[in-house]
């Protein structure tokens, strides 16, 4: 049976005009006007032609969102963080995965986004280059990035010099000397140079508590749990005498390879090795891991939240073209004092 916007405007108790901005998404409904408007046309039946409504306004109400991977914690919760916000808002999401062999990022940017397809784009830890972006902004596609700055772009991201800072600072305070460091590899280094930026938080922070920056304690890793066990037995594996008592991985994954490792080298965490991570990872609580929370949920509709302002703006005016993230210290049981 085929109802009208008019009999969802009698049943909601508002006029034509604003049943057709609830429900096709543009222009301001209050949350209340909304929420009856959707009411009255799910109890009635009445579903909106996309069809129709994407060739009356030149929208899709479809946001792109590219990630260089989908097989790593931060980036699927960043993505289910954004894609459950979008979904609230009316709008559909295409998933572009850059993971492969380099050519997918040149397909995507110049030529699947370009294929109006897509209202908007959220990038993630993507650095884009000035061409990515003038040829996003040359078709009208409102883009926003997450993960560091980008010239010419509403961008969300965390000081991750500040992050590493926080987390080497804890095991310092709880009285640790010798901490080892598992940072990221060359490979991980691409895109807002990550790794680089947590090395120096880390060192930063030794430096400051006049304690030595021992090669022998720093090595890298792929931010897997595969690749942080092989650091750590690499790390550990040295004489007792100078072996580190606190590990600093710049990821909670390789966090819980590097407690793997201990474990079956026979040391004991905390007892013998405190560990600190970067993320509060959903498994990190059911490690004991201690780690500084950067909450990408959050990140991800944080990010849907920027978008909706230039795709449906209000009166309120922009937001500022750069957005600080929030982050935490969450002290568990991974870390303690050292052992006299």
């Amino acid at each position: 049976m085929n109802m009208s916007i008019a009999e969802v405007a009698r049943l909601a108790g508002v006029s034509t005009a604003t049943v057709s901005r609830a429900l096709s998404g543009r222009g301001h409904v209050s949350a209340k006007a909304r929420e009856k408007v959707l009411e009255a046309a799910s109890e009635l039946g009445y579903v909106v032609s996309q069809a129709a409504s994407s060739l009356a306004s030149g929208r899709t109400r479809n946001v792109g969102i590219v990630l260089p991977f989908l097989n790593r914690w931060y980036f699927t919760t960043v993505l289910e963080g954004a894609q459950q916000r979008l979904m609230r808002a009316g709008y559909d999401v295409t998933l572009y995965n850059l993971a492969g062999d380099g050519d997918e990022r040149r397909e995507v940017f110049e030529h699947f986004l370009l294929r109006q397809r897509v209202d908007a784009v959220i990038a993630v830890s993507l650095e884009l280059t000035e061409s990515e972006v003038t040829r996003l902004h040359a078709i009208g596609k409102p883009l926003v990035g997450v993960g560091g700055p980008i010239p010419g772009v509403h961008t969300l991201a965390i000081d991750d010099v500040a992050v590493a800072r926080l987390a080497t600072e804890h095991l310092i305070g709880l009285g640790h000397e010798r901490i080892g460091l598992i940072g990221g590899d060359h490979a991980s280094d691409t895109d807002f140079h990550l790794p680089t930026k947590r090395r120096q938080g880390f060192e930063a922070a030794m430096i400051d508590a006049g304690l030595p920056l021992d090669p022998q304690r720093q090595t890298d890793a792929d931010f897997t749990v595969e690749g942080g066990y092989r650091a750590a037995k690499q790390l550990l594996g040295a004489p007792a005498a100078g072996r580190a008592t606190a590990i600093f991985a710049a990821s909670d994954e390789m966090a819980f390879g590097a407690m793997l490792a201990a474990r079956d080298l026979g040391l004991k965490v905390p007892d013998d090795i405190s560990v600190v991570g970067v993320d509060d990872h959903d498994q990190s609580d059911f490690f004991g891991l201690t780690t500084v929370a950067q909450f990408p949920r959050e990140q991800g509709a944080a990010a849907v939240d920027i978008l909706m302002a230039q795709l449906e703006p209000q009166k309120d005016g922009q937001a500022p073209a750069d957005t600080p993230l929030p982050f935490e210290l969450r002290v568990r049981s991974s870390t303690s004092r050292p052992r006299d």
